[in-house]
């Protein structure tokens, strides 16, 4: 997106941030009477309409076109109040076993705008259905309800199809329904519940909800009422019976329905150029005015242009049953596992912030340039420079790295020296003990005794190395090493202590200012086989925002030397600007 795109979404937010709150304050009656529904319909809106920070652009252009509809169609309360008591009554599964949820406010209004607006025929003016939410919100337990009502209520030959693009996806939609029809009616007197099909015939009723999948053999003679699509986003083309494929073949079959529905629950995917991405992108044009379609509605959950991924403002912007179906520390766990790689990276974005995204995961810093800044360095070479320590404690018994950055202000230039610490006892049964008993008989790591990193080896080191020369400051990981922040504090050393959080915002910086004085020739490296085996392990990951952070090829590799260097750069850009 480029910073006219960006502005382009920020001012748009304000306008309609203004155009919200203009409304609020005097609403027509038509929209009061809309809103007196129910009091989760204004909660919801009112939500929106007076924190706007705490929504997104899309959450705010919906409930503009939800207060503009007020006033130009019909409004049936009476079937949205019908629908909510219905999914109130129904059990679903849940940790403490099959059990009723009362609607929240924001799933209370996705549903109004379903079921409550009329066209100037009196049919349902909803025709087409895009949730795009986060995981665990509640998402099957939504498109199961509407599939169970439009086989009771809806036309009496009613046809609903719940279809994914993967067996196993559409299996899980449907399982959950079955399970409800089988609490309803445990005799099976009134309906047929079978594998794949669920069947009613009663009184002239003849209506069914069926399983289906991207790779079924679809057939003529389809007459659905009810689509529902389960995770479309991962539809990938429409040349093969694909997901993308089996919705239009559905919705195809729709022309005799009078009150059609098609609804896409879906959550982000790395299908960039699938079918669904290209319809969310039509979605938000509806939602911007730019394209006319009334009979859509869209409720839409992502980040806005300037959110930051590891905010917990963020978090609870894009996922709205944060604390409800989610956890509270959830994302905060979530968060802390995708700095471990940037595949983890990848899940967290697209399943958590609901951001469509791939791994492109680029090789930083080449193995010739490394090999080609290292040479030979001892400590004692630089005696009353200034030294900036970064320490990065892995796991109390697994690889610890300190680098020692030493800034000569008359040449220009920065020395990076890394020294490597590793428990003895904990070498056997670790995935790199032959690599690490090599590297300890040549003298790359420090084995140390015990099972575990002693925290007494850390301070010596840095004391031994405060006799060569001033110490000015030690950045530790403010997430992952406090244990040890707080013992070097105890140590007397916690006026020149740097916490620097593992987030792209501070690494982008010192990535950035180190590759470009590696390649200008001020940055000498401390020839260690660790080290160039760290960098050969690192790529780089680019957030939404631009900003970029080092990550391991792969999860059991490791870039700790990396790590420490930059954070030690980051230290020097700090303190020396």
């Amino acid at each position: 997106m480029t910073d006219e795109q960006r502005e382009r979404q920020r001012a748009l937010k304000r306008e309609t941030a203004a155009r919200l709150a203009d409304i609020w304050t005097s609403p027509p009656q038509e929209l009061e009477r809309v809103l007196d529904t129910d009091t989760r319909l204004a909660d919801y809106c009112g939500g929106v309409v007076e924190h706007p920070d705490e929504h997104n652009l899309y959450e705010l252009l919906g409930v503009l076109r939800f207060f503009d509809f007020a006033g130009r169609y019909r409004w049936d309360g009476k079937a949205v109040r019908k629908f909510a008591k219905f999914y109130e009554s129904l059990k679903f599964n849940g940790i403490n076993g099959r059990q009723r949820y009362t609607l929240t406010p924001v799933q209370y209004y996705q549903f109004a705008n379903i079921f409550g607006w009329r066209d100037v025929d009196g049919r349902r003016l909803t025709r087409s259905v895009y949730i795009f939410v986060p995981r665990k919100f509640s998402k099957t337990t939504s498109a199961a309800a509407l599939a169970v009502y439009d086989m009771l209520f809806g036309d009496s030959n009613a046809q609903a199809y719940v279809a994914a693009n993967s067996y196993q996806q559409a299996k899980i939609c449907f399982d959950e329904i079955r399970a409800i029809m089988m609490g309803i009616d445990p005799s099976g007197r009134v309906f047929r519940v079978n594998r794949e099909q669920i069947s009613y015939n009663l009184a002239g009723h003849s209506a069914f909800i069926r399983c289906l999948s991207g790779n079924a053999k679809t057939q003529d003679g389809l007459n659905a009422s009810l689509v529902i699509m389960d995770e479309y986003a991962q539809a990938r083309d429409t040349a093969t019976k694909s997901g993308a494929d089996l919705k239009n073949t559905l919705t195809s079959s729709m022309g005799a329905r009078r009150e059609p529905l098609t609804v896409v629950i879906t959550t982000a995917s790395d299908v960039l150029d699938g079918a669904f991405a290209k319809e969310l992108d039509g979605a938000k044009a509806v939602l911007r005015g730019e394209l006319i379609n009334d009979s859509l509605f869209a409720s839409l959950f992502m980040p806005d242009v300037d959110d930051r991924e590891d905010n917990p403002a963020t978090w609870r912007k894009v996922q709205p049953h944060l604390g409800i179906t989610v956890q509270p520390d959830f994302y905060r766990h979530e968060w802390e596992q995708a700095q471990l790689s940037a595949d983890n990276m990848m899940v967290y974005r697209t399943k958590l912030l609901n951001i469509f995204a791939q791994s492109e995961r680029e090789r930083w810093i080449d193995d010739k340039l490394i090999a080609k800044i290292s040479q030979p360095l001892d400590v004692d070479d630089f005696g009353g420079l200034a030294a900036y320590l970064a320490i990065d404690l892995s796991r109390c018994d697994d690889l610890t790295a300190v680098t020692t950055a030493i800034l000569d202000r008359d040449h220009g230039r920065l020395y990076y020296i890394n020294d490597y610490f590793f428990p003895r006892g904990a070498l056997s049964g670790h995935p790199d003990r032959a690599l690490f008993a090599e590297w300890g008989e040549r003298g790359a790591i420090h084995l140390t005794d015990g099972d575990i990193i002693d925290y007494r080896d850390i301070v010596e080191h840095i004391n031994r190395t405060a006799q060569v020369m001033p110490v000015h400051g030690i950045a530790y990981d403010a997430w992952g090493s406090v244990d040890l922040g707080n013992y070097l504090r105890t140590q007397g050393m916690g006026d020149i202590l740097f916490a620097v959080p593992q987030s792209y915002g501070y690494f982008t910086a010192p990535l950035r200012s180190f590759e470009r004085w590696a390649k200008e020739g001020r940055v000498v490296l401390a020839d260690n086989p660790i080290t160039r085996w760290c960098f050969g392990n690192c790529v780089l990951d680019t957030d939404s925002q631009g900003q970029q952070k080092p990550y391991k090829a792969a999860h059991n590799l490791k870039i700790d030397g990396v790590i420490t260097i930059l954070m030690a750069t980051r230290q020097i850009l700090y303190i020396n600007t």
